[in-house]
């Protein structure tokens, strides 16, 4: 067996993901009891590596390890040798002879890539500029919440085409659900992430679909979401994109368009009245904050499959008969 790394949404298969969301579920029914954390990662680190800025993963992936009894390693790259130029293979080879798993938010998906090839631990991506896996993981749990299951739901998403939406896309089509994204033409998800969720979908029931039309995605939909217009390093096209996204606000027109117990999803942050109308990130629909503190289950549960996975890879293959029978 070989170390399992979480670099993508679809190094999941479907029913990985749908046990995974049950252990999620488990984690935060045993957390609300006051009954605490099994703790079974007693004696292990993980290090959490950022590149990026991060309020909701750094801190959850913190508390996550925390209550399941292990230590937190938490790393700003730029104050480690990574800033100075040590490369992404030896920092894992070296993380690798200290700690049990890296969590690794950053820019490019190829840096994940290296280091999860160098690295003889899992290797999560806690986000990157392709892909954000963690955050459909709690987005997935939070539907089921909501919706008691997730075959068959509709979830529109509404803005750009990101690593959100990337990723969104690919765990849907993992859960089977019907995926609608409304981009402005040239911000769509990029197509060798449409391709893969078709080749999914036809596996598992799930259905993607892309439109230019908001209100056409959002009709009957299930599920309504959003993200900001300008993702992180975009901060220069800010003022641009406010106005080619304007159509794609999801605000009261939006919500009236769905089904009428449609919920309302947002990784956050959010700017108000920019990508999401504030009356609707606060108003009834909304399950914003119930889908951030699912960051923090669904990762316990992540951690968990993934370490369960490495620490049976390091075992010695049994002995057979034959095997026995030769001294």
């Amino acid at each position: 067996m070989r170390v399992r790394h979480f670099l993508l949404d679809t190094d999941l298969t479907p029913s990985e993901q749908a046990a995974i969301l049950d252990t999620a579920d488990h984690l935060k029914a045993t957390r609300r009891s006051g009954a605490g954390a099994p703790g079974p990662f007693a004696g292990r680190s993980v290090a959490l590596l950022f590149e990026k800025p991060s309020t909701r993963t750094r801190l959850s992936f913190d508390v996550a390890v925390t209550e399941l009894g292990g230590h937190p390693v938490v790393l700003d790259a730029a104050t480690t040798q990574l800033g100075r130029g040590e490369t992404v293979e030896d920092t894992a080879a070296v993380f690798s002879r200290y700690v049990d798993a890296i969590v690794m938010r950053t820019f490019a998906q190829d840096r994940l890539e290296r280091l999860a090839a160098s690295a003889s631990v899992p290797v999560v991506n806690a986000l990157s500029d392709h892909a954000h896996p963690c955050q459909a993981l709690a987005d997935l749990q939070t539907i089921r919440e909501f919706k008691g299951g997730l075959a068959g739901l509709t979830l529109a998403y509404l803005g750009d085409g990101n690593n959100v939406a990337h990723s969104l896309v690919l765990a849907g089509a993992l859960a089977g659900m019907r995926v609608r994204v409304a981009s402005p033409p040239g911000y769509e998800p990029f197509e060798q992430v449409l391709r893969q969720a078709g080749e999914i979908c036809a596996a598992t029931g799930g259905d993607v679909v892309v439109t230019h039309d908001a209100l056409e995605a959002a009709a009957g939909a299930d599920v309504l979401y959003t993200d900001v217009w300008a993702s992180m390093g975009q901060d220069t096209e800010t003022d641009s994109r406010s106005l080619v996204f304007q159509p794609y606000r999801l605000d009261e027109k939006a919500v009236e368009a769905a089904d009428p117990e449609a919920i309302v999803m947002h990784c956050l942050p959010a700017h108000r009245d920019l990508e999401i109308a504030g009356s609707v990130l606060d108003g009834p629909r909304s399950v914003v904050f119930d889908q951030a503190e699912n960051r923090l289950h669904a990762q316990k549960a992540l951690l968990s499959f993934l370490l369960e996975h490495a620490d049976a890879a390091r075992q010695p293959p049994a002995r057979t008969p034959a095997d026995k029978a030769v001294r």
